[in-house]
């Protein structure tokens, strides 16, 4: 039989029958309810020499239904377990969403629930788990957009808007983007990263400064493993102004995105992005050595992504080219 609590008007009849001192069976009788659970509700909202009273009673009881009603997020400790994991190795909220699912079959859990555990739950925010987003705010961000300017340093250049359908639909790998990532005020060593539109795999290369020279050279150097590169497309900063020597000694295409038009080259905008969570803006680059440069790469190729499924770049790289050797 399915229990229900006691309503307010059985609690004002329970607290009548009180009063005229019945016992608890006869009253229990006129209510059409069990000794046992009037005898509960009396020791419930008398303790401590408290008289009963129906409209406090009927209160307390609400309040201890909702909160037993309450199921704390990552109530199964294997996915508390893994989102911890997984945000000390700095995977974002949605990539831990899309990724459970592969690594153990059967667990599930929504990026909002884990943006609520981090941000709203009361027991976990004292915990500081913010610090570990990729961009460790104090409060959630909505969104916002920017103007846009035009304005441009390299003439004579080939637009995006010639690229071909192959690299505008990321069909087939060796279509790239690359930028640079400055350091603080006080340097002029900069970042090289260059990113395949189809596979996301990064190639990081550090430059003394932000001359063509220097970009030319990092570009020449920055080979992607198991493929070469077809196209590269880019801004229209200065250290870009070398492009046509990467067109001469790669035997590759460069194609310029729309001035201040950044989202033209969005796989590597999200990679600089990744790269600041190691290397925060104001920092010198120069300080950080080949090796953690290396460890920094590593990193961004073997952390699931949304765009891939939730495959790693790495991942994604060897499902090509095993497809490519298929083929042939």
């Amino acid at each position: 039989m399915k229990y229900h609590h006691l309503s307010l008007e059985e609690r004002v009849e329970f607290y009548s029958c009180l009063k005229q001192r019945l016992s608890l069976r006869k009253i229990a009788k006129k209510l059409n309810r069990s000794p046992a659970s009037l005898c509960r509700e009396l020791k419930r909202h008398t303790r401590y020499g408290r008289p009963y009273k129906p409209v406090l009673a009927h209160n307390r009881s609400l309040k201890w239904a909702e909160k037993q009603r309450y199921k704390a997020p990552l109530k199964n400790s294997e996915i508390l377990v893994y989102v911890l994991e997984k945000l000390a190795l700095g995977w974002s909220p949605e990539t831990i969403e899309g990724r459970i699912g592969i690594e153990h079959s059967g667990l599930s859990v929504s990026y909002e629930t884990i943006y609520e555990w981090i941000y709203y739950h009361k027991q976990w925010k004292k915990h500081k788990f913010w610090k570990l987003l990729p961009c460790g705010h104090l409060k959630r961000r909505q969104k916002r957009g920017r103007k846009v300017h035009t304005y441009t340093q390299v003439l004579d250049s080939k637009s995006i808007d010639l690229r071909p359908d192959t690299a505008n639909q990321r069909l087939t790998v060796g279509h790239g983007e690359s930028d640079l990532m400055e350091s603080g005020r006080n340097s002029k060593t900069a970042l090289s990263v260059t990113v395949d539109r189809l596979t996301r795999i990064r190639k990081l290369r550090k430059v003394a400064d932000k001359s063509s020279v220097n970009k030319t050279k990092a570009i020449l150097k920055s080979n992607p493993p198991l493929f070469k590169w077809k196209t590269i497309t880019v801004d229209r900063g200065s250290e870009n102004k070398g492009y046509q020597k990467w067109e001469e000694k790669l035997g590759i295409s460069v194609y310029f995105a729309h001035a201040y038009h950044s989202w033209e080259k969005g796989s590597v905008e999200r990679t600089i992005k990744d790269i600041r969570r190691f290397i925060p803006k104001g920092n010198n680059i120069a300080n950080y050595s080949w090796r953690d440069i290396q460890r920094i790469e590593y990193w961004l190729n073997n952390k699931p992504m949304k765009c891939l499924q939730y495959l790693t770049p790495y991942e994604k790289m060897l499902q090509v080219t095993q497809n490519l050797e298929s083929v042939v």
